[in-house]
């Protein structure tokens, strides 16, 4: 683990939705709209797509992705606060140390919701953390975007 801090990942985008709408489709309808063909760990380590992305909607839950019998954990939810806002302790990537730290918020905009996602915890990682922080910083950005469109569709 790193004693030096790494800064977080922040991104953001704004849909012409409710905050419950929002988290809705976050959360309930993930496997809908996550770009799993190339943000998965299936992509990354079978170049294939996973069958499904499971976010287990509770205190405790996990979300991982599911390929025939295969199941690839990617994290557990930590703090559960509907519509306002949850934080996973995020590992999608095996060989990880120790989880990250991803928080995703909920805020009232005009007739919108600003969706606000902060990804933390660089530190813990005990090697590469930033170039993983690198990569995640643009890795968000197509998520983010597809999430959008779904919420807005």
């Amino acid at each position: 683990m790193s004693t030096t801090t790494i800064e977080a990942v922040h991104r953001s985008v704004t849909v012409d939705v409710t905050p419950e709408q929002a988290f809705d489709v976050f959360v309930n309808h993930i496997a809908d709209w996550w770009p799993l063909e190339t943000h998965s760990q299936s992509a990354m380590q079978e170049n294939s797509r996973p069958d499904t992305l499971v976010f287990e909607a509770r205190a405790g839950g996990e979300v991982y992705e599911q390929r025939g019998e295969e199941r690839h954990h990617w994290g557990f939810v930590t703090v559960w606060e509907p519509p306002h806002r949850f934080v996973l302790d995020w590992k999608v990537n095996p060989d990880w140390a120790a989880p990250t730290e991803v928080e995703i918020t909920f805020t009232p905009e005009g007739g919108g919701t600003r969706v606000d996602l902060e990804h933390r915890g660089w530190e813990r990682l005990t090697e590469g953390a930033p170039e993983f922080r690198a990569s995640y910083n643009d890795g968000w950005v197509p998520v983010l975007d597809r999430f959008g469109q779904a919420a807005n569709a």
